[in-house]
């Protein structure tokens, strides 16, 4: 869930975002402990991490419910059109990127969606085999070589790292859409995002519930669901389970052998598997 950034002049935000990107930046050169987990903030992120789960408990849980009893065609319409919005600053990071072809075929895609695709209420690049190269200035700043700097906990949002950090301020204070658009139309494209949020959260509510409140411990296993996935996504598939990441990540699912933990097959690790169950 989003903070009302939105409301808040465009000259303004992006100020404050230059600004706290400036400062979080500046952390993001520490060095990961022997784990590969950089967390010197521990103790404040679990407190932020209790109160997520207070809020997903008391408001976002039940609202996601709420949402699930809308028919499916139109959340999945919602959804096409959350994500076609985001397809401008897809496109802007991969130009950042040096990502020529990424930048090309989320190009075909935004194209193809506003036109047969209806303004984007139909994903008619999907079924064309046209899926498209999401990504964020936190992978832009990874290829810039940025480190990840610390592990945090944001409240409402989750869990990230300081550079994550940092690219989801810049990517919401120049997204193009809300530069573009005048401020009720980028208002209803934010309301849209969220709507988009919460059908991935009752899409999702099994697993979700599965890691907030039945893990032994479920700040840790966020986190370590959050920088394993984080790290295999910005690396593309590269490396194998069990060996350390270019941040010095050590996957704790790898047996001593160095076997490959079982993953699904875009990489994602099982969350229902808890490494701290006895």
């Amino acid at each position: 869930m989003g903070l009302n950034i939105p409301f808040i002049s465009g000259r303004r935000l992006q100020i404050s975002a230059l600004g706290a990107a400036v400062a979080l930046l500046s952390a993001c050169g520490a060095s990961p402990a022997a784990n590969g987990i950089n967390d010197p903030f521990e103790p404040a992120n679990r407190k932020v991490h209790a109160f997520n789960k207070g809020v997903d408990r008391a408001l976002v849980g039940p609202a996601s419910k709420g949402y699930g009893v809308v028919p499916e065609p139109l959340k999945r319409a919602v959804g096409n059109v959350a994500d076609t919005l985001d397809l401008p600053g897809d496109i802007a990071n991969n130009l950042l990127q040096f990502r020529l072809a990424d930048a090309g075929e989320n190009s075909v895609r935004l194209l193809a969606n506003l036109t047969f695709g209806v303004f984007g209420l139909v994903d008619f690049a999907s079924y064309a085999g046209v899926e498209g190269k999401p990504t964020d200035f936190g992978e832009t700043l990874h290829v810039w070589g940025v480190g990840e700097g610390p592990y945090m906990e944001l409240p409402l949002a989750g869990p990230s790292t300081a550079r994550d950090t940092v690219g989801m301020v810049v990517d919401l204070a120049m997204d193009p859409v809300r530069l573009a658009l005048p401020r009720k139309e980028a208002n209803a494209a934010t309301i849209l995002k969220l709507l988009s949020r919460l059908g991935d959260r009752d899409r999702f509510s099994a697993t979700v519930d599965s890691l907030l409140y039945e893990s032994a411990d479920s700040y840790a296993q966020a986190r370590l669901l959050y920088l394993q996935n984080r790290r295999f996504q910005l690396a593309r598939g590269d490396g194998a389970a069990g060996a350390a990441s270019d941040d010095g990540f050590i996957d704790p699912y790898a047996d001593a052998s160095g076997a490959e933990a079982p993953t699904t097959d875009d990489g994602f690790i099982d969350p229902y598997e808890d490494p701290y169950a006895q």
